[in-house]
């Protein structure tokens, strides 16, 4: 468990927006660990409001044309060439301003879309479902996580993979000087425990972790 800091009682024992059980306050009013999955959470008071939380994405200098950018996401555009071929239809889910996962894969001839609840908001694309999913980025800022895993475990077709890109949290890191927590997009927190409780909880086969990269086998 993290070290607590000051925390006033009002807020003590919120329930955790993905296995919603009772969580502790590890820092002031605002985020709570969670023992049951081991996600930190922010408090829902101290989210973003939708408009804010676009201006955030806009300030964002995502150029999928960047050389860096697209070396960022070599990690999922290299697992999906090396493991589906062009007629898998992938949901870049979340795509953001720059989707380069889907510039990079449809430059190799690969079917993907985008759904973007702010800039690609077509919610059409959620009454299919696909061959492969991408969250890169993304499952940080879910701020309804149970609701959001729940709706890629539908989009996604029997044997299909969920690609994730996040920073993991482990006790290496100084919490309270973290850079991804600084963000006042970044909502939800994951360990590696908390993965292997999603994938169990969600009914998913499997889960490899390497690195930053988290792939769901829905098998």
């Amino acid at each position: 468990m993290l070290l607590l800091e000051t925390t006033s009682t009002k807020v003590a024992g919120q329930i955790c927006p993905l296995c919603e059980h009772r969580a502790n306050p590890v820092e002031a009013d605002e985020l709570f660990e969670c023992d049951t999955c081991r996600g930190i959470f922010r408090f829902h008071e101290f989210h973003l409001s939708p408009e804010r939380e676009k201006e955030r994405y806009l300030e964002h200098n995502n150029d999928v044309h960047d050389a860096g950018y697209r070396q960022f996401v070599f990690p999922i555009t290299n697992a999906i060439l090396k493991t589906y071929d062009r007629q898998a239809i992938g949901l870049d889910f979340g795509a953001g301003t720059g989707p380069v996962i889907s510039e990079v894969l449809q430059e190799k001839g690969y079917r993907v879309v985008q759904y973007d609840p702010f800039f690609f908001p077509d919610s059409r694309l959620l009454n299919a479902t696909y061959d492969y999913i991408v969250c890169c980025e993304v499952i940080e800022h879910f701020s309804n996580p149970a609701r959001e895993f729940a709706l890629l475990k539908r989009l996604l077709k029997p044997g299909g993979r969920l690609y994730c890109m996040t920073h993991l949290y482990d006790e290496t890191i100084s919490f309270s000087n973290w850079y991804y927590k600084k963000d006042p997009s970044h909502v939800f927190f994951y360990r590696a425990e908390t993965l292997t409780w999603i994938a169990q909880a969600f009914g998913y086969s499997s889960v490899n972790i390497q690195n930053r990269l988290v792939v769901f086998q829905n098998d």
